[in-house]
């Protein structure tokens, strides 16, 4: 262990921070909206355990223009998690602290979790904990192992039918628990596998359209850690269901994976350690495998495998969340089992112990350096998941900026434009303008200094429609074609960049970096002449090489 003071922020009961500026600014939009009385004065008439809690009292939205950004995190472990060890108390105090609106728990399927009833004990905790913690959306999910392939997050909104929905869902389509994992070209079952995924999907939007529950979602968790999600499954999965299957992790957790003197000299921002394996798809490259900023080399390549999909016209967004299973340098240990005890029959493991000496781990707290804002017009759970499924979504690590806000208009058109995640509708040869307003940051990050956004890069692909080969991860007409350096800007501030004619449809979306560490992107300079590049092994503070990535617009011409 490094020898070196243990770090305030790797224990959840030391509250030394402030609250997040921008959550007091978010709080302050909602209150003077009447948006958070009117949700709050329901949860506490109705006991907080149902989505009506946080709906029947909902004031009249207002308005697109007017969205507020929430900040959440969907994928985080508790002691329900046979290789995590906090408590959802732990969890949530740590949550409020880092300023954040929501969050999803999401245990892993195993047979303890399945046969142990822990997602029924797993309810009974989360209920305790919203009322405990009414200003928190706490969402229950589920880690799902795809068959065939990597992890999902599942999740809907508190209901009559939550927890029926992720039991069933598990026992009847979980590959761990199947048995069903093998995902590699020649093997047999593979094609069993991924059929049986997309059959899951199905079923899940079945259940959403028949209004057994009001709503459920699934995002790809950290796609290419394993080179195990193919482009074409990633394609089948958003195309079975593309209601529901709304995106992918654009950056992983584990980010403090890489503290110099603290994980090993081989250690990965990620904890992208890898190799390609046998169940890997052939096609990805080496480079595939390690984290560029960070961020996944899916989301990080411009021209690759992110911008291939959003290249067919279709919306697939991006987030960025802990996955939180143990915190570097925090001081808490498993709690020890009672005789007879373990996870397969119980479901759960035994509350920590804090043992006052830094223990192993590679995470932060939920909302504590990674990120992901939703737009939002009213608050409650199933405002945050249409803000998702909306593509209102921008991430950001270390808290880089404190609010961004996207337009895409016309040249002196009407209104404000067409924001993250939407469609703007021209005819051909009308010029159009992209509107960026950045609220920059305002609180000392991790090393006492403020962060400092230094350039924003414009990235413009061509909409080509569906790919004739599933497995194409490129996108050749996709490059960045205007950097705006905003070093020297502070406060509130807004570019506005002309994108010239549509001559043909588009989107584009935005890229923004502290500067500190980038270079020529994976498909060369000509593409991407300052992208984020890998660190070197086992020395990579990730506090001193952030980005941010919001989501996409697109711009449909028609005659």
């Amino acid at each position: 262990m490094p020898d070196q003071p243990l770090p305030q922020w790797a224990d959840p009961d030391v509250a030394t921070d402030a609250l997040d500026p921008q959550q007091v600014s978010r709080r302050g939009l909602l209150r003077s909206a009447g948006l958070f009385g009117a949700a709050f004065a329901g949860s506490a008439l109705l006991g907080q355990t149902t989505a009506e809690a946080h709906t029947e009292a909902r004031t009249p939205a207002y308005g697109d223009p007017n969205l507020v950004y929430l900040v959440g995190d969907h994928h985080v472990h508790s002691v329900y998690s046979h290789d995590a060890k906090y408590t959802f108390s732990q969890l949530a105090r740590a949550a409020s602290r880092y300023g954040l609106d929501w969050m999803v728990l999401t245990e892993h399927s195993n047979i303890g979790h399945a046969r142990a009833g822990g997602a029924e004990a797993e309810h009974r905790e989360i209920v305790k904990a919203r009322r405990d913690n009414r200003r928190m959306l706490l969402f229950q999910g589920l880690e799902w192992y795809i068959p065939g392939a990597e992890h999902c997050t599942v999740f809907s909104p508190p209901g009559r039918h939550e927890v029926e929905l992720l039991t069933r869902f598990e026992e009847a389509y979980d590959g761990k628990l199947l048995g069903w994992t093998a995902g590699g070209p020649g093997h047999p079952d593979t094609a069993r596998n991924e059929a049986h995924a997309v059959k899951a999907l199905a079923w899940l939007d079945q259940q959403r359209r028949r209004g057994y529950v009001d709503d459920v979602l699934v995002l790809a968790n950290h796609p290419l850690r394993l080179g195990i999600d193919s482009p074409h499954e990633l394609r089948a999965w958003r195309d079975a269901a593309p209601a529901i299957m709304i995106g992918m992790e654009g950056a992983p957790g584990a980010q403090a994976g890489a503290f110099p003197g603290w994980a090993g000299p081989d250690s990965i921002r990620g904890e992208y350690v890898n190799q390609p394996s046998e169940n890997s798809w052939p096609g990805y490259p080496a480079a595939a495998y390690v984290t560029y900023g960070g961020f996944d080399w899916a989301t990080a390549t411009v021209g690759g495998l992110w911008d291939s999909m959003l290249a067919e016209g279709k919306l697939f967004s991006v987030t960025s969340n802990s996955d939180v299973h143990r915190v570097a340098y925090d001081t808490w240990k498993n709690g020890d089992w009672l005789p007879g005890q373990n996870f397969d029959n119980t479901g759960r493991l035994p509350d920590p112990v804090n043992t006052t000496e830094p223990q192993p781990g590679g995470d932060f707290w939920p909302g504590q350096f990674s990120r992901t804002h939703v737009g939002v017009t009213r608050y409650g759970y199933r405002d945050v998941m249409a803000g998702l499924r909306a593509g209102r979504v921008w991430v950001d690590h270390g808290q880089l900026v404190d609010g961004i806000d996207v337009r895409v208009n016309r040249r002196h058109g009407i209104g404000r434009g067409v924001t993250l995640g939407g469609r703007l509708r021209v005819r051909r040869g009308e010029n159009i303008e992209l509107t960026v307003t950045v609220t920059t940051a305002t609180r000392p990050g991790h090393h006492g200094e403020i962060p400092r956004l230094a350039h924003l890069d414009v990235i413009r692909g061509a909409v080509r429609g569906p790919v004739a080969d599933r497995d194409d991860w490129r996108a050749p007409d996709t490059k960045v074609v205007h950097t705006a350096d905003v070093e020297d800007r502070r406060g509130r501030f807004t570019l506005r960049i002309p994108l010239g004619r549509a001559d043909e449809s588009f989107y584009v979306r935005l890229r923004g970096s502290d500067g500190r560490r980038n270079g020529p992107g994976f498909l060369g300079a000509t593409v991407d002449p300052h992208g984020p590049v890998p660190h070197e092994p086992g020395n990579g503070d990730p506090w001193l090489d952030t980005w941010c990535y919001p989501n996409p617009v697109f711009v449909d011409v028609v005659r």
